[in-house]
């Protein structure tokens, strides 16, 4: 019988020695002979069959302690289930790296739209597109207090989207309402925390703001959000136009530069409106 070194089987099937002499010790493959006298060891080429089944089971993601068992029973339904396990794992993960890509991306836009954005205390009338967002109603008016009890009902919003199943990755950037028939009084007492989150989350775990005008301002400081919202509505006045629903604080991104220890943000105040 021709044998091979353990250099020679290496060089052949493109692997290590080192991986050799593993595969001998946990006893997938073992070679044909090893010299009493020397260690060296020997194999033969028919081996090279079981070492591209090791190596093809292997690419595809199974665990050398499995290999083990499938090449002792030759067990196909026991490899066939693994690769259809396997093979929802592979979805899974692809999956969670496109929603991680998607988040990367609103990411990406979000200080992007920062940088191009006008200066702190501006106020603009733009068209706003269709926006999905997921909400959680809070018990307490973080007006009355600051930001201490925004932090806190942050802690309860991230809390409320683990248990109905919405990802990590929505958690960021997120704002408040305060319900039409509270702002048109100037009554700042807020509703509902909120996340933008995309279309295809569960229709019963979403709700739509409409696109439409929107007179807005922008904001750098939490402290700062009353008094501009307050420019809003004065301005809202002065031009004789009609608040047409809910008033959006849009948090356009967190800054990393924290400010006296507390959450740094850049807002987007916005009021829809009608011009008549």
């Amino acid at each position: 019988m021709y044998r091979l070194t353990i250099g020679q089987m290496s060089k052949i099937n493109n692997v290590s020695e080192q991986t050799l002499r593993y595969y001998d010790k946990i006893g997938i493959l073992k070679p044909i002979e090893v010299d009493k006298f020397t260690g060296y060891r020997y194999y033969s080429m028919k081996q090279c069959a079981r070492l591209d089944m090791i190596q093809y089971l292997k690419s595809l993601g199974m665990r050398l302690k499995d290999i083990e068992v499938q090449l002792k029973t030759c067990d196909t339904k026991l490899i066939k289930r693994f690769l259809e396990e396997k093979n929802r794992s592979i979805d899974s993960e692809i999956e969670a790296l496109k929603n991680q890509k998607n988040a990367l991306q609103r990411a990406v836009r979000n200080y992007e739209r920062y940088e191009t954005s006008p200066p702190d205390g501006t106020i603009a009338l733009e068209y706003i597109e269709k926006r999905w967002i997921y909400s959680y109603n809070m018990s307490t008016n973080f007006y009355d207090y600051g930001i201490e009890i925004y932090e806190e009902q942050l802690r309860k919003l991230k809390e409320d989207m683990e248990r109905n199943g919405l990802r990590q990755t929505y958690f960021c950037n997120a704002g408040s309402t305060v319900a039409y028939e509270q702002i048109v009084n100037r009554d700042f007492i807020s509703c509902d925390l909120f996340v933008f989150v995309d279309e295809n989350v569960p229709e019963a775990l979403i709700r739509t703001i409409k696109a439409g005008t929107y007179l807005c301002i922008y904001c750098s400081r939490f402290e700062q959000e009353i008094p501009y919202a307050n420019k809003l509505l004065d301005e809202i006045s002065e031009r004789n136009y009609t608040i047409d629903g809910d008033y959006i604080c849009e948090v356009i991104t967190d800054l990393p530069d924290l400010m006296d220890g507390e959450r740094g943000m850049f807002f987007k105040l916005q009021i829809p409106v009608k011009i008549t």
